[in-house]
């Protein structure tokens, strides 16, 4: 009995060990929309044209895929809406939670994490955020992509966090992310350059005043709505 009870500890832990193996990720390859284990950021029309710090995001399986929440009860698999990415952060599958049981959480947040929805894989995470997101309805301003990619890296518990929201995933593809190439850069600022441009020149500094309000309207909307009246955002 001893040999036996021996044998299935060591079974579960040998199984345990093959279900967490991180397998080799593929290159990323821009140039075939491939981006492993990545966030990705795009401007997006209009709105990026006045504020360029706004964009559209979306989270990559570890095969490269893209998904990103776009629409109502739409998330978009390999088809990044608002054109091609320009900026993207690989993310480290080590620092994810991914427990096999409620014993087996490497996080702080053990029956936090496991209520709000555990996955033993990363692409299980990001598919468990997907059926979440199809029974949602997109908004720019309360349910948007930032919150489809804070929900699934809330699901990894990623960094030992699960405090993630529209502000810090916007904040670390904006500080830590790269840029693709340099056009990806002249796309991202280009149309904001000449609608500065343009307004100072037809209507002059109050064009500049009437944008900055703008942009600071923007911020304290997303930051009101996240640490105040934290009902306002869908997660």
């Amino acid at each position: 009995m001893d040999l036996k009870t021996a044998f299935d500890i060591e079974h579960m832990s040998s199984t345990s060990r093959i279900l967490h193996d991180l397998w080799p990720l593929d290159e990323i390859d821009p140039k075939k929309a491939k981006f492993p284990c990545c966030l990705v950021w795009t401007p997006l029309p209009v709105v990026s044209w006045l504020a360029p710090f706004i964009g559209h995001v979306g989270i990559c399986r570890e095969d490269g895929a893209i998904l990103d929440f776009s629409g109502s009860n739409f998330v978009n698999v390999e088809d990044f809406a608002f054109g091609a990415v320009a900026r993207y952060l690989q993310l480290d599958r080590e620092k994810c939670c991914f427990p096999p049981n409620l014993a087996g959480h490497t996080c702080k947040h053990g029956y936090q994490h496991a209520e709000y929805g555990t996955a033993v894989t990363w692409d299980d995470a990001l598919q468990s955020s997907v059926r979440h997101f199809e029974h949602k309805s997109y908004n720019l301003f309360t349910c948007n992509s930032h919150s489809f990619v804070a929900n699934c890296l809330n699901r990894l518990c990623y960094g030992g966090s699960m405090d993630w929201n529209m502000i810090t995933v916007a904040a670390l593809i904006l500080f830590k992310g790269q840029w693709v190439d340099s056009m990806s850069i002249i796309r991202s600022f280009l149309p904001f350059t000449l609608v500065l441009c343009l307004g100072l020149f037809l209507v002059g500094w109050p064009f500049l005043v009437g944008l900055f309000s703008f942009s600071l309207l923007l911020m304290g909307w997303f930051l009101m709505g996240t640490y105040c009246v934290k009902t306002l955002l869908e997660y």
